[in-house]
């Protein structure tokens, strides 16, 4: 509990939380020690609706829902046992099948952390079906057409992942630190759909703060905080 309620303090300290509901998130966390927050939205910022109405603290997201953030806005909420750190000019919407889609991301940028599950559940991308167990990953969706493009990192866990175009080139692979980033295409005139990328757009400093909202450390505490995609390691 001590390295918990130390770890939160510095994140809050970084800004990692953001500028809206710091106060709200780290409290809440610190005070249930190693328990989970509770589910719903935790901090919003700037323009933020859930099914086109405007989100409020606390606002429960379920099946079926669709989160929308505009430009220079962010929100941060839990669904059960996993927490989502939603980036401007993003939607995504919930499948009512949390196995078969448990979410589709439209457009924009989301970091994601997942409890163990028996199931695979299945998130789409314009370019992708990628299906989790017990993973962090983070995504990055240019849109849809012909030469959409898709971000792709499996902070750890394990990922099927299908490209849309070119499904005979399916991968099954796990990491444990961000090891094998990849761009994932829909542009039949490349010779493969799937191509290495580097660490982007996303922290080991907010994957800590999303498993922390769930009571839980990602697999990598201990490691070395050098590989954080854009800083933020300690």
């Amino acid at each position: 509990m001590q390295l918990r309620r130390r770890w939160l303090k510095v994140l809050a300290a970084a800004g990692v939380f953001g500028p809206a509901g710091i106060a709200g998130v780290v409290s809440q966390a610190l005070a249930m020690g190693k328990a989970p927050v509770a589910p719903g939205i935790h901090t919003l910022r700037g323009d933020v609706t859930v099914n086109g109405k405007p989100a409020r603290p606390g606002q429960l997201i379920g099946p079926g829902d669709t989160v929308v953030t505009g430009a220079d806005s962010q929100t941060i909420y839990v669904v059960g046992q996993d927490a989502f750190l939603q980036r401007d000019k993003t939607t995504l919407v919930f499948g009512t099948d949390a196995v078969k889609s448990f979410f589709r991301v439209v457009t924009g940028r989301v970091l994601s952390v997942f409890g163990k599950s028996q199931d695979q559940r299945i998130l789409q991308a314009s370019t992708a079906s990628i299906g989790i167990r017990g993973t962090g990953c983070y995504i990055e969706d240019e849109g849809r057409g012909a030469t959409a493009r898709t971000y792709f990192c499996l902070c750890y866990g394990s990922v099927e992942l299908t490209p849309m175009a070119a499904p005979q080139e399916r991968e099954s692979y796990s990491t444990s630190h961000h090891d094998h980033p990849l761009y994932i295409y829909n542009d039949m005139k490349m010779p493969k759909m799937m191509v290495p990328a580097g660490v982007i757009n996303h922290t080991d400093d907010e994957l800590t703060m999303l498993e922390g909202l769930v009571g839980r450390w990602p697999p990598f505490m201990g490691k070395s905080f050098g590989r954080n995609g854009g800083g933020g390691g300690y």
